[in-house]
């Protein structure tokens, strides 16, 4: 793609999947030759790998990353985990939709402020906001492929009791001591939206050890029924309900959606989770040129990161000194057809479907200094060496 000056333009996404003339070849041989392109075999498989990849017990596959969210926040309330009017911690600086099934399913939610240096919310941040208002679940965003002290942060969740969460729709592959983000909560949720890590184009996953949990999400995933779950948990929903296994087919036990992927989707995730390794690796590699760059430019905020052993990330943002710098940065990115955009939504509780349901005000001054003196360029594991000698000497 050309920009006005005719130079080609570093676009935060390159293609729709890694190696994707490759990818699309087998796919259209695979449509040819399937029989059933609705949830299947392939998906079952996509799981089964993606949970031995992410190393957690159990994966469930659904239609997107915010269906993901839904799935699992109405999964715990069907459980009886969470109750209406449960207030739930939800970073500030996150996307629409891991804030939005809190408030579409009743609960009350309370947004914490993040740090300046690492995009996260804080244990110190959590202590505060936990002292002022008890929370019963915290729905963390690992941001942007970092976190802050996620670590002390589950240990405080279990002292507490406060069912731990993670949305990890932005950091598939960062690790911290050695464990990979999406792996410190009871559960965590994933995007393979075109954009993110890796592609199925839509897609979501949710991740857990706890069985209970996973068999939960498998009847919300599709219509409340049985069908997906375990023979010993169909036949003990069937025997507590009285349930004929003529009629099981078309029974429904609790609240659910469908939020089914396809098989072309469970495919396509087969062939690009081939590649995990070498995305995460080319990302993180781009992101230490990134973050050398950094270090040479007093105009920008530097990111304090030291405690990830590895930061896999889809954007590489910038957070500078003052209004005036940003919005010279601004131009010079954008004059240099280099794709940017804000730095997620800054603080959520000022975007207009919060405001319209929620009437409590929070004060998240980092994530609105954030919003109004950042923004982020794409980190895509197709970068040319061109490209990246290019985003550094803007950055420098």
């Amino acid at each position: 793609m050309q920009g006005r000056n005719g130079k080609s333009m570093i676009k935060l996404i390159k293609s729709t999947f890694f190696h994707e003339s490759e990818v699309k070849e087998k796919l259209v041989d695979f449509i040819r030759s399937a029989d059933v392109l609705s949830m299947g075999a392939n998906c079952f498989l996509f799981e089964k790998q993606f949970s031995a990849k992410q190393q957690r017990r159990n994966a469930v596959f659904v239609s997107s990353g915010s269906m993901a969210n839904l799935v699992l926040v109405q999964a715990l309330l069907n459980l009886g985990r969470l109750k209406k009017g449960d207030r739930v911690g939800v970073s500030a600086l996150t996307w629409s939709t891991n804030v939005m099934p809190i408030i579409q399913l009743g609960l009350e939610p309370v947004i914490l402020d993040v740090e300046l240096n690492n995009l996260n919310t804080s244990l110190k941040i959590l202590k505060e906001t936990h002292k002022k208002t008890k929370l019963k679940a915290l729905f963390l965003t690992n941001a942007l492929g970092f976190s802050a002290d996620i670590d002390s942060i589950k240990e405080f969740c279990n002292q507490e009791k406060i069912i731990f969460l993670e949305d990890n729709c932005e950091a598939l592959g960062s690790k911290v001591d050695g464990k990979l983000l999406g792996n410190f909560g009871l559960a965590s949720t994933f995007s393979s939206f075109v954009g993110h890590h890796f592609s199925t184009i839509e897609g979501g996953m949710i991740c857990t050890d706890d069985d209970e949990l996973h068999q939960m999400l498998l009847m919300v995933r599709a219509h409340g029924w049985d069908r997906n779950l375990n023979e010993e948990q169909q036949t003990k929903l069937r025997n507590a309900n009285k349930v004929d296994d003529f009629y099981a087919r078309y029974t429904f036990y609790d609240l659910a959606y469908n939020a089914r992927p396809t098989e072309i989707q469970g495919f396509i995730g087969q062939s690009q989770l081939v590649y995990w390794d070498e995305i995460v690796s080319k990302r993180e590699s781009n992101f230490k040129s990134f973050t050398g760059a950094v270090k040479n430019n007093k105009d920008i905020i530097p990111l304090e990161i030291s405690h990830l052993d590895l930061v896999s990330n889809f954007a590489m943002p910038l957070v500078f000194k003052t209004n005036k710098l940003f919005l010279e940065y601004k131009d010079k990115f954008i004059k240099s057809n280099v794709e940017i955009r804000p730095i997620i939504a800054g603080n959520i509780s000022n975007q207009p479907f919060f405001k319209k349901y929620i009437k409590q005000s929070f004060s998240c001054p980092n994530a609105e200094y954030i919003h109004k003196n950042g923004f982020y360029f794409g980190n895509n594991p197709e970068m040319t060496e061109a490209e990246m000698s290019e985003l550094c000497g803007l950055i420098r």
